[in-house]
């Protein structure tokens, strides 16, 4: 494990029991305070067409959205935990109950260079922060981006999924284990228009490892 990630990870762990902020407004509760725990989910099934079926903790909006953007872009690597902790009911879900099988948790990669930008992976951190402590919750790292890969903000459905057509490389030695009766999972922090899911559960199907669904923190799925 990287140096970084490494400390980020201890970091997110303690501050699951320590006392500290709150995740979305940063008054002392952690992981979150009332008001924005109230304002957190209901979890939702966004819908996409020809996409892995996705349970999400809830929309892209007010104090889940906020902590997300301190976690992601503002270097709160510390987040990492209270956005874990929500996404722990997410995961039992999704999982299903202990059954003697491993799930597998696949994040979605990030570009290499807005990772390195952020001291790291932050999706492959949330994974291990969720599967800390859980014998029957494992992650692997085989997907990557190209790097021309652009980066999606601002993209349209049709140019994100363009501009991932082909990028989403596997490296075959880092592949799930996955025996008989365990599940993978891919996990992202938002779907907008399910091309990144799509495209990652394409490039680990062709690799002969089947998703069996998505776990994200935030849907930003446009309503219908």
């Amino acid at each position: 494990m990287d140096p970084v990630d490494a400390r980020a990870l201890g970091a997110a762990l303690v501050d699951l029991v320590l006392p500290g902020e709150c995740a979305g407004c940063g008054v002392a509760v952690r992981p979150w305070c009332p008001a924005c725990l109230a304002q957190v989910g209901p979890p939702t099934r966004p819908w996409l067409p020809g996409g892995p079926a996705v349970l999400a903790a809830g929309r892209y909006t007010g104090p889940l959205r906020a902590a997300l953007l301190r976690y992601k872009e503002r270097g709160r690597r510390d987040l990492a935990g209270a956005l874990a902790w929500l996404l722990v009911p997410v995961l039992d879900e999704v999982a299903g109950p202990p059954r003697g099988s491993a799930v597998w948790l696949v994040p979605a990669p990030s570009r290499p260079a807005a990772a390195r930008e952020r001291g790291g992976d932050h999706v492959a951190r949330l994974c291990r922060t969720l599967a800390a402590g859980r014998a029957d919750v494992r992650v692997a790292r085989p997907l990557r981006l190209a790097r021309r890969t652009r980066d999606s903000v601002g993209l349209d459905a049709a140019q994100r999924a363009a501009n991932l057509a082909g990028r989403v490389l596997v490296h075959p030695g880092a592949l799930p284990g996955a025996g008989p009766g365990d599940r993978v999972l891919l996990v992202d922090d938002v779907v907008t228009t399910g091309a990144t899911l799509r495209a990652c559960r394409d490039a680990l199907g062709g690799a002969g490892v089947p998703v069996a669904a998505a776990v994200v923190l935030c849907d930003a799925v446009r309503e219908r």
